[in-house]
């Protein structure tokens, strides 16, 4: 007959000597399943007066939330790699691999809710509080436990509304990865933890820090410099200039590239649409000198492909990345632009519009004007930014 598998969780192995004689047993008692651990980064949300906002309005107040979560929420965790884990009635918690991602899309989270806020009266405004931990965490499942999701929950119910607190494990990692602004908390004692813990709340307002370079030696420097004249020169004196880099003819000029739209509707033969949207944009972007836009070919390259905002701007050497989202439903068409600074990764503008009608080109030219203007007009978001 053959033996049984040896089981791989940990076994208690009594020895027991029987009265009556000298012989020996063996009793095994088994320990349970060995517990599965890894690290992770934990984002900890939740809403700030729930049960006032859900007492005054409880059906509205759930619509909301449903709507928050599901059009900003859950995508921008998702294109951080994140991963909720955990939904509670006022709250939710999300995994990420990165604590670099983890942070950032934290950020991000903070600063889009206002543009959403904008529209609805004060009573009705959802404002949450934000808390990132590094740590291990027990793995069940697809659920997570733990003192690195217990301090995470911690953090989050220590922040103001509209803010983001991290650990000094998540502050150590990033602050010289990102160039977001770190105020220090102290050392606080966290409910139900023994030992304190380095406190830091993300700075949300004001420029972020401009981060210092190595300065290059003398001989690059003038090397640089004649390399650039004879070039120069070797364009016949018509006073074009191209850097070595490809960076747009002045650098006072901001660059940008549109991404094909994601077609999100039930019907993939949309897909046309939302190219055709893209392509708009990108003409209507082009026609203004004070922008710099990527031609269709070489940010089309990315359709359907996982990007990485950062990296797209390394590739095409732009300084602002505009992706979004097309949904169709009978005649009503709703359309999710977002503009993306490639340097940060950080949201910088987002906006939904929303068209009716039965002509689809009148709906595209109509939402195309619309983020057009938003973006390049005189007082569009670009010159703002």
């Amino acid at each position: 007959m053959q033996q049984p598998p040896l089981r791989s969780s940990p076994i208690l192995l009594i020895l027991v000597r029987g009265c009556d004689n000298l012989e020996t047993y063996q009793i095994a008692i088994p320990l349970g399943e060995a517990m599965d651990r890894k690290l992770a980064a934990i984002l900890a949300a939740d809403v700030v007066g729930y049960s006032t906002l859900m007492e005054q309005d409880e059906q509205g107040t759930f619509e909301r939330l449903r709507a928050g979560r599901k059009e900003l929420f859950e995508p921008e965790i998702a294109r951080h790699h994140g991963r909720i884990f955990k939904l509670m009635g006022d709250g939710l918690l999300a995994e990420f691999s990165s604590v670099v991602d983890a942070v950032e899309c934290a950020v991000a989270l903070q600063r889009r809710l206002p543009e959403r806020n904008a529209s609805c009266p004060e009573d009705e405004r959802i404002n949450v509080r934000i808390g990132v931990n590094l740590g291990e965490v027990i793995v069940e499942g697809d659920d997570f436990f733990g003192e690195g999701v217990n301090i995470a929950a911690r953090l989050e119910q220590m922040a103001e509304p509209g803010g983001v607190y991290v650990s000094g494990k998540v502050a150590k990692e990033v602050e010289k990865k990102l160039s977001f602004s770190f105020e220090s908390m102290g050392e606080c004692h966290l409910k139900n933890m023994d030992e304190p813990v380095p406190v830091f709340r993300i700075k949300l307002l004001g420029a972020p820090k401009v981060r210092t370079h190595r300065r290059r030696g003398k001989s690059y420097r003038l090397w640089a410099a004649a390399l650039s004249a004879a070039l120069i020169a070797a364009a016949g004196g018509a006073g074009l200039y191209f850097d070595l880099f490809a960076t747009p003819a002045s650098r006072g000029v901001p660059s940008i590239a549109v991404l094909a739209f994601d077609n999100i509707s039930d019907d993939p033969n949309l897909g046309y649409f939302s190219d055709g949207v893209s392509e708009d944009i990108i003409a209507g972007l082009a026609r203004s000198p004070d922008l710099s836009v990527i031609a269709r070919n070489s940010s089309f390259t990315y359709k359907g492909k996982p990007t990485d905002v950062r990296q797209i701007g390394k590739d095409l050497n732009v300084s602002y990345v505009l992706e979004g989202s097309v949904r169709k439903e009978a005649d009503r068409v709703r359309i999710v632009a977002q503009l993306i600074n490639t340097r940060t990764g950080v949201h910088v503008w987002a906006e939904r519009f929303d068209q009716s009608g039965n002509n689809p080109m009148a709906l595209q030219d109509a939402v195309t004007e619309k983020i057009v203007g938003a973006l390049a007009s005189e007082t569009g978001q670009i010159k703002r930014s």
